[in-house]
Parts: structure tokens; C-alpha cells; sequence
């Protein structure tokens, strides 16, 4: 199976939702697997975003509705177009939650003043691990604020993340 025609299927039907895709994953075990993460299209900052501006809602704001008219659609194109050849597998559109992962340069810049934890796959400074609020992104670093007694900004290249997660705040 080609996942990535599989993403630009679920891409199409997304844009014409006014949504888009943050992720598609195929597993197999006992039974086959397609799940695509949707979530509403941010609207557009203007140019000069302050730094300390509020952050997006922290609450999911896909709906039950959305998620079902994607997996229709997607469902059909999938069977029209073969792109998951063998009988059977089970489809699930979901929203990303509320401790969504960063995958795209723009995830950093989309939730600045959130909450994230970001996982390096070398050391950064003494550290793999960090936790604190995104400050957006500047020359394909992240910029992070980190909190306590070593409160300062920290800036993480991209292709060193291994893992980044928002962080849920109540």
C-alpha cells in the first residue's frame, strides 16, 4: 500500500471540508488499520504576532459531524481508487486531541504560547528533554521558554526533534 497516495486522498477531502490532515497511520495486527487525524485549518495571524499573544483554544474543535463526513467521502475514493488493495480494513477519522503531536514546522508556529514537551533524539545543551511554553519558530529552530530555576529560551532545530507534544493545560 502507497500510504502516501493514501494521504493526499484524505488531503483532498479535508480541503474541501475546510479542514486539514495532521497525520494518517496504517497498522496492521489482527486486523487492518486506517486512522487520519483532521483538524480545523488555523485562521491566518497577521504578520506582526506579538510574542506573548494568547495561545489557540486548548479544546478540540473537530466535531462528530466532521469526522463523519471525511470518512465517508474518504471511504469511497479509497474503493474507487484502490488504495488499499486486500479485503477488509477498519477506517477511523479522529481529531489530533488535546496533547496533539508537533509534526510541521508550522505545529510550532500555529500553537506559540502553549505549553509543549519536545524530545530530542541527541542532547541539546545537557539535555534531550525540554518543557515549557513554544515561542514560535525562528531559522528552523524552535524557540522554547523553558520555566524554573533555569528559566530561559532554549532554541531546538527541527530535524533534531524526535518527539513534540502539546501539553494539556487546564
Amino acid at each position: 500500500m502507497n500510504l502516501e497516495k493514501v494521504r493526499e486522498a484524505a488531503e483532498r477531502v479535508a480541503r474541501s471540508e475546510g479542514l486539514e490532515v495532521v497525520d494518517v497511520e496504517w497498522k496492521i495486527g489482527k486486523q487492518r488499520f486506517l486512522r487520519v487525524y483532521i483538524d480545523k485549518v488555523p485562521p491566518r495571524k497577521p504578520a506582526a504576532a506579538i510574542a506573548g499573544e494568547e495561545a489557540p483554544s486548548p479544546y478540540p474543535k473537530i466535531s462528530h459531524a466532521d469526522c463523519e463526513r471525511v470518512s465517508q467521502q474518504l471511504s469511497v475514493i479509497l474503493d474507487v481508487e484502490e488504495l488499499i488493495p486486500g479485503p477488509g480494513y477498519t477506517l477511523e477519522i479522529s481529531s489530533p486531541g488535546m496533547d496533539r503531536a508537533l509534526t510541521k514546522a508550522a505545529d510550532f508556529e500555529r500553537f506559540t504560547g502553549r505549553l509543549a514537551k519536545i524530545l530530542t533524539a541527541e542532547p541539546i545543551g545537557d539535555a534531550k528533554f525540554f518543557e515549557g511554553r513554544l515561542r514560535g519558530l525562528a531559522e528552523g529552530n524552535v524557540r522554547m521558554e523553558l520555566k524554573g530555576k533555569d528559566a530561559r529560551i532554549v532554541e531546538i532545530p527541527l530535524g533534531a526533534i524526535r518527539k513534540a507534544n502539546l501539553v494539556v493545560e487546564f
